[in-house]
Formats: C-alpha cells, structure tokens, sequence
C-alpha cells in the first residue's frame, strides 16, 4: 500500500488536492475532519481523549488498509501541538509493517492567502476552523507548531498550484497509477 501523506496548514488546499487526486487515481480518501469531527462529538479539541482517540483511529484505519491491501490511500493531515511528536513516525511503521510506503506531499502558502482562505465557505462543509481572528490568534500562541516532517522530494505553493495541477504533480512525482 502507498499512503499519500497531504499535509499542510489550514486552508492551504489539502482535502481539495486530495479530492482531485482521487478522481485521477482511484485512491480512497481520508481526510483529516472525518476523524477529528467523530472524535470531537464528544470530547473537546486537544483534551486527552480526544488526542488519544484521534490518532488510534487514525492509525487502525491505516493498519486496516495496509492488512487489507489495497493499493494505497490518500490522507490529509494538519500538523499542529495537539498530535504527538512520534505520530508520524508509528504511521509510517504501520505502513511499513504490511510492506507499504509513506509518501510525503507537503503543501505550502502565504500567509495572507490562507487568511483569505480561512473564512471560504468551502471550509464549512466539515468542522474546519472558518475564523480568521481565532486562526491569528492559534497562530500566535503556537497551536501549530509540529516538528519537522520527513521530505520525500515533493513541496508545492498552493497559491501557484491550482488543485487539478498539483494532484498531476503528485502522481508524477511518485509514479502512482491513474485511470482507475
């Protein structure tokens, strides 16, 4: 199984990319605020529930997937101080053990066009943060902070990138398969 790995800050386009390059691959998708939105019906963001929660349905999905065998998945994912340190490190071991491999798409953008994004009524079909004034205000006490994660070759600016383009970036960077 290849895990196409999206990541990036809000806004900055991953669950679009992702659903672009799922129609051009066939690879299913699960994007970050399917669990982070299960999981918060219940408990409050970033409470130790929550966090536990989260990334043990993260990581059985990913297991599943791999177990099963299929040809790969798409997953969109934030960095930020609410997930562990070694989350990224037990994906890609999950991955690994059932001979799979992670690839890394890391998305990027100014920060004055995610704050022109943030708000984008796009954002509201799911639990995504839709306010520019808490957005500034997270920013600003760290909430993203995350450490560095594994680069596999592929950055693309968001905001020279339209969605269509950078899935065809993905797939010929990493030779995935389409027409599926």
């Amino acid at each position: 199984m290849q895990l196409v790995l999206i990541c990036g800050p809000a806004a900055s386009g991953k669950l679009t990319i992702a659903r672009s390059l799922g129609e051009k691959t066939g690879l299913p998708i699960l994007h970050n605020h399917l669990v982070v939105d299960l999981v918060q019906a219940a408990f409050d963001f970033g409470s130790p529930p929550f966090v536990e929660l989260r990334e043990s349905i993260w990581l059985q999905m990913l297991a599943a997937a791999a177990i099963q065998q299929l040809p790969g998945l798409i997953l969109t994912f934030t960095p930020e101080k609410t997930v562990h340190p070694d989350f990224i490190a037990k994906t890609v071991a999950t991955v690994e053990r059932a001979g799979g491999k992670t690839l890394f798409v890391r998305l990027i953008c100014p920060e004055a066009v995610l704050e022109r994004r943030i708000e984008n009524e796009s954002r509201a079909e799911f639990g995504k943060l839709r306010y520019l004034k808490l957005y500034r205000r997270l920013r600003g006490e760290g909430a993203f902070f995350f450490p560095e994660l594994p680069y596999t070759g592929l950055t693309i600016d968001t905001s020279l990138s339209p969605p269509e383009e950078s899935a065809l970036q993905i797939i010929e960077h990493f030779g995935l398969a389409t027409g599926n």
